[in-house]
C-alpha cells in the first residue's frame, strides 16, 4: 500500500507490533508475521543503544512489511537520551524504507526540516504524546490534537498512565470525540491491557503491542494476542448489529 494511503483508509483499528530491541528484531522471520500486526515499529533509539550500526541492513529481512520508524526522545521513554540531531540522523537513514515516521509533539520545532522532507516525499507521520505519570487533562489533549493537525501529522497518538477506571473512561471519551484528525489512544500501567481494547473499540486507529519478548511500554499486550482480541471484538459487534 502506498505510504500516503496507509493511515487514511477508513480510520480502521490497526495493530502496531513494536520490537523491544535488536535481538527481537534479528530473530523474527517476516513470513510468519502477517497475522500478528498491520504495521511493525522499529525503535531506532533502542537499536542505537545496543551499540551496533543502524542501517537498512538491520531490517532488510522484513522486506515487504509496512514499517514505522521511531527515534524516541529520552523525556518520553527513549533509550540513551539522544539529542535531536542524533535522532534526526537515525530517522533519515530509514526514510527509504518507511511507511510512516513517529515524531513527538515536543520534537516538532526541532525537527522542522525533517518534517519538510517527509512532506516532500509523501511519508506520513504520527505526532505522539506520552505521559508516564498521569493522564493529562482533556483540554491539554485537545489542544495537542489541534496542534498536531496544524503541523501536518496524519495521526495524533496519546499514551498515558492510567490510575483509575475514571481515567480510562475519560481517555475513551477523548477517543470518541471528533478531533478532525485520526487519533490513537492507549493507557499504560495496570489498566493498560483493558484500556487498549476499549480504545480500539472506540476508534483508536493505531493500537500497540510488542513483537518478540520485550514490551516497549508498561502494560503492553503481545501484538498477536492484541490483534486477535480486537478482531474478535469487532466480530462480536458485527454480530450484535445483525440481531
Amino acid at each position: 500500500m502506498a505510504n500516503a494511503e496507509f493511515l487514511e483508509t477508513k480510520r480502521r483499528a490497526r495493530v502496531v507490533g513494536s520490537f523491544g530491541g535488536l535481538d527481537d528484531l534479528q530473530r523474527v522471520q517476516s513470513g510468519n508475521l502477517s497475522r500478528s500486526f498491520d504495521l511493525a515499529e522499529i525503535r531506532l533509539d533502542l537499536l542505537a543503544a545496543a551499540g551496533g550500526p543502524v542501517t537498512s541492513s538491520t531490517w532488510e529481512h522484513l522486506a515487504g512489511v509496512p514499517l514505522l520508524f521511531t527515534a524516541r526522545r529520552g523525556s518520553e521513554g527513549g533509550r540513551g537520551d539522544l539529542s535531536a540531531g542524533q535522532r534526526i540522523e537515525l530517522l533519515e537513514c530509514a526514510l527509504d524504507d518507511a511507511t510512516c515516521i513517529d515524531i513527538e509533539m515536543a520534537s516538532i520545532g526541532e525537527m522542522k526540516e525533517l518534517l519538510e522532507t517527509l512532506q516532500a516525499r509523501g511519508i506520513p507521520w504520527i505526532a505522539s504524546y506520552h505521559d508516564f505519570g498521569k493522564l493529562p487533562e482533556t483540554r491539554v489533549l485537545e489542544d495537542s490534537a489541534r496542534s498536531a493537525m496544524v503541523a501536518g501529522a496524519s495521526v495524533f497518538k496519546v499514551a498515558a498512565m492510567l490510575h483509575s477506571p475514571a481515567d480510562m473512561a475519560r481517555l475513551a471519551d477523548f477517543q470518541l470525540a471528533d478531533h478532525d484528525i485520526p487519533v490513537a489512544t492507549m493507557g499504560m500501567g495496570p489498566l493498560a491491557p483493558v484500556s487498549r481494547l476499549l480504545c480500539a473499540q472506540c476508534g483508536s486507529v493505531l493500537n500497540y503491542g510488542y513483537l518478540g519478548e520485550t514490551p516497549t511500554a508498561p502494560g503492553q499486550w503481545d501484538a498477536g494476542f492484541l490483534k486477535l482480541a480486537i478482531e474478535r471484538l469487532a466480530a462480536f459487534s458485527a454480530e450484535d448489529c445483525r440481531l
